[in-house]
């Protein structure tokens, strides 16, 4: 039995425990434990549901689920986080999901299959059209920014427009993405997605998984609000300041199933799949997950812009640089994860330290 079905089976019974502790009131530190505990298990059920559903329904419609599902629990947690007023701690999560996915998944990765296997091969050309992307999140996410930072005067109506903007630009871009990786260019991204169908020697039963696919969204919706309710009250009794708590443990919660597949299809010596999966899951969390919370926002009364903090804009341009650089040549070995990892390390670092 793999690890991800380990922990999708054993740490499901966090999920009864939770509900006792926030029912009972056991106190903010226990509700936020084993809250957190909960959502990782169900997180890997809802991210499995996605990839059985998608495989019965094809790449068209497949694709689409990815696109709406592969980050459901962050864009849960974010969401729920969002209607409580916790923006910044929404938008570090943001950054913090970017570089989570580009520096400890895509480590963890190269790291453990580079211990199998002396060296390993992926297509460089997936690896260049999802850092071109990255890229351009990069520019969206740095130009509110230096407004805000080189000129005061600029009024909050003009960053909140420039916002709205950015973040109708980026939906539209990836929506342009979808096309090119399921239409005009699909040709490319074939072998991850024909490994990935062999994994399976019968074909998934698509009610039960669509059952799946319901009832996990809903329990981590449910689980989301319960831990989001004690996030703040919790990490201020663990000292931790709310930019350290959305870039580090928010993407660690919402992000487990993503680090599970992720290193176990590289340790099947699957690197196009893996580095698909880390790259991938951050360019729907730049290109739509953030400008998606933005419109959320305006929505529901919650205005939230895409003007971050200088340090977390320098934060995701080195992850992007860093995993651009080791992505470049379509060969990974253990050094280049540990170098990823050491570069997550640091960047963790300095944001605990960070006053």
């Amino acid at each position: 039995m793999s690890i991800k079905k380990i922990l999708s089976i054993v740490l499901l019974v966090f999920v009864p425990i939770s509900i006792a502790a926030e029912n009972l009131h056991w106190g903010t530190m226990p509700v936020f434990i084993t809250s957190a505990l909960a959502i990782v298990p169900i997180a890997i059920w809802l991210s499995t549901a996605t990839e059985e559903v998608a495989l019965v329904t094809g790449p068209a419609v497949g694709g689409l689920l990815n696109a709406v599902f592969g980050n459901a629990t962050e864009v849960i947690i974010s969401l729920v986080a969002l209607n409580a007023g916790l923006i910044d701690i929404v938008k570090a999560s943001i950054t913090g999901t970017i570089i989570s996915n580009l520096l400890l998944a895509m480590g963890l990765s190269m790291l453990c299959g580079g211990l199998k296997y002396q060296e390993q091969e992926f297509k460089p050309i997936v690896a260049r059209v999802n850092g071109s992307s990255m890229t351009l999140a990069v520019i969206a996410i740095l130009l509110p920014t230096l407004a805000t930072y080189t000129s005061p005067s600029t009024s909050q109506v003009s960053i909140e427009n420039l916002s709205l903007t950015v973040a109708v630009v980026l939906i539209v871009v990836y929506l342009l993405t979808l096309v090119f990786s399921l239409k005009t260019h699909s040709y490319l991204y074939e072998v991850s997605r024909v490994e990935l169908e062999e994994a399976h020697h019968e074909k998934p039963n698509l009610w039960l998984w669509l059952g799946v696919l319901l009832v996990s969204t809903l329990a981590v919706a449910y689980e989301s609000e319960m831990f989001v309710g004690v996030v703040e009250e919790a990490t201020k009794g663990l000292g931790l300041t709310p930019l350290f708590t959305g870039i580090i443990l928010l993407p660690l919660v919402g992000g487990a199933a993503e680090y599970v597949t992720a290193v176990g299809v590289a340790m099947k010596n699957n690197m196009d799949l893996s580095v698909s999966v880390a790259m991938g899951s951050s360019l729907l969390v730049a290109l739509l997950m953030a400008p998606l919370l933005v419109l959320v926002g305006y929505a529901i009364g919650q205005p939230m812009n895409l003007s971050f903090n200088l340090f977390e804009v320098v934060a995701v341009a080195v992850a992007v640089i860093v995993a651009n650089l080791i992505s470049l040549d379509g060969r990974s070995n253990w050094l280049e994860g540990v170098l990823l990892l050491a570069t997550y390390v640091i960047l963790g670092a300095a944001f605990y330290f960070q006053a």
